[in-house]
């Protein structure tokens, strides 16, 4: 034990927390959490404790800690979840791969939404927030259940209130107990404290009881009161916000940043964007969103481009002129820094594209051969750094990088689909793009067109056009069997 850690251990307190352990060179390699901080921290240090070999290693690389206090056992819970996805410790190994973390999905566009905690997010419509580590979400959704009342499925085959709703933990939707406006009103403020703004929470809800008891609606009135002194007792936040609890100033990968930069703040609000095609179709963008270097998936936004052909330089060029027009700029909020997916050919366009808006955002580049990063010079010039792969800078661009690419490919991916769906349904004559619209809505591709039975058409299409599906159909399959014959041969 070295003497900074034995001085550091008569000083940690006796609160929830987080606790990160360095290495020699000031690396966090270890991210846990305690109820009772002092007594987790001191547990490492014993030496009468048996221990596995894992934590024997860990131990003896440990140099330096350093910690957070929160106000709870669950805050901490997630704030051991953000810092781990953050700074990756090689100590956390178990913690790394992507099927240990959890999301909240919230499908605000149905008309019985749901929340759900669920493996990975989607691009399906609905809001994810997250990720979380193992079952923490789900204790904590147990507690703010109790506070805004919800539905994890949708109740089936019945209009009788359930157990849940006479236990306060369902909105009672499908008796008619709530109505869908009041039910989403209740989710909005769910997702505004999944969100971490607690004090934006609690203004919110004040505003919500004073309105409804001015309507003389004094039962929901009641229901916004409960809530607000609900809200302020628990006293612990799921997400961190900017004026939270989190101390954002102890961020490596920020701070970093700020350095590298010469910036004057930290870069709480970084936008990430990508090009995605295939040899110059169905051409699209991506921008993402991490705000205090965690995902915000409620940000993301995509774009179709306009530009035609294979023009990597010009889709880049596109996307940052459309992200700044004035519409945009005044919807949404700033960022602090831009990250471009690519070399120095594509953070020029960048670069031309903003002088074009008169924005000077500073800007950045990660090229993905050697993770090199491209940091644009006051004399117009491009400058190469290398902070190695291990560096938290680096991990952090990384993971933006990365989600950058994964989004614009996703959203590619659905453009091709659709495309190729409708090209083949155009092929039938008669059927227009009505129909083939309906087509696709009722059976969800053409794969599900193709193996719907007689009747399901004419239900759908009525008999004529019925028939003319069936007749392409069985052209279709009929030259498959031929096309499979001749592999055989």
């Amino acid at each position: 034990m070295t003497k900074e850690i034995e001085q550091k251990l008569k000083e940690v307190p006796m609160q929830p927390g987080v606790y990160f352990y360095k290495d020699a060179k000031g690396k966090v390699i270890y991210v846990g959490k305690a109820v009772n901080l002092k007594n987790r921290v001191r547990q490492y240090f014993q030496k009468s404790r048996s221990r596995d070999t894992k934590t024997e290693l860990l131990v003896a690389d440990i140099v330096d800690m350093d910690w957070i206090t929160v106000e709870s056992e669950i805050e901490a819970l997630f704030l051991e979840s953000e810092m781990i996805k953050r700074y990756m410790p090689k100590y956390n190994i178990e913690l790394r791969d992507d099927k240990y973390y959890q999301y909240v999905r919230i499908d605000f566009k149905s008309a019985h939404p749901i929340v759900q905690v669920v493996r990975r997010p989607m691009d399906d419509g609905a809001e994810y927030y997250g990720p979380y580590v193992g079952g923490s979400i789900r204790a904590a959704l147990k507690l703010l259940r109790k506070i805004f009342p919800f539905d994890y499925k949708i109740p089936a085959g019945t209009k009788r209130p359930s157990l849940d709703y006479h236990l306060s933990l369902s909105p009672g939707l499908e008796a008619g107990k709530t109505t869908l406006a009041e039910y989403k009103v209740n989710l909005r403020n769910l997702r505004t404290y999944l969100k971490g703004d607690r004090s934006k929470l609690e203004a919110s809800l004040k505003i919500q009881m004073e309105k409804a008891a001015k309507a003389k609606k004094f039962e929901l009135a009641a229901r916004r009161r409960d809530q607000l002194r609900s809200v302020k007792n628990l006293k612990k936040q799921v997400i961190f916000g900017d004026k939270e609890l989190f101390d954002i100033s102890k961020d490596q990968a920020l701070n970093g940043l700020q350095d590298l930069l010469g910036l004057k703040g930290l870069p709480r609000r970084i936008e990430g964007y990508d090009i995605s095609h295939m040899s110059g179709t169905n051409n699209v963008a991506s921008m993402v969103v991490f705000t205090n270097g965690v995902s915000d998936k409620a940000e993301y936004r995509k774009f179709k481009m306009r530009l035609p052909g294979n023009d990597d330089f010009g889709h880049m060029r596109e996307v940052i002129t459309r992200r700044f027009s004035p519409k945009n700029i005044e919807a949404w909020p700033k960022p602090d820094l831009l990250l471009i997916d690519g070399g120095k050919g594509q953070v020029g366009s960048a670069l031309e594209a903003m002088r074009v808006r008169g924005f000077e955002i500073p800007m950045i580049g990660l090229a993905k051969r050697y993770e090199e990063i491209i940091v644009p010079q006051t004399d117009g010039s491009l400058k190469i750094v290398n902070l190695g792969t291990d560096s938290h800078v680096t991990k952090l661009l990384q993971r933006i990088r990365d989600e950058s690419h994964r989004f614009a490919v996703s959203y590619h991916s659905t453009l091709k689909q659709k495309s190729q769906t409708a090209s083949l349904l155009e092929e039938i004559p008669g059927i227009g793009p009505a129909t083939r619209k309906k087509l696709i809505k009722t059976f969800g591709s053409m794969r599900g067109v193709m193996q719907a039975r007689d009747f399901e058409l004419e239900k759908v299409l009525g008999k004529k056009k019925a028939e003319l599906i069936r007749m392409y159909i069985g052209g279709q399959k009929r030259q498959e069997k031929r096309v499979k014959a001749d592999k055989v041969e």
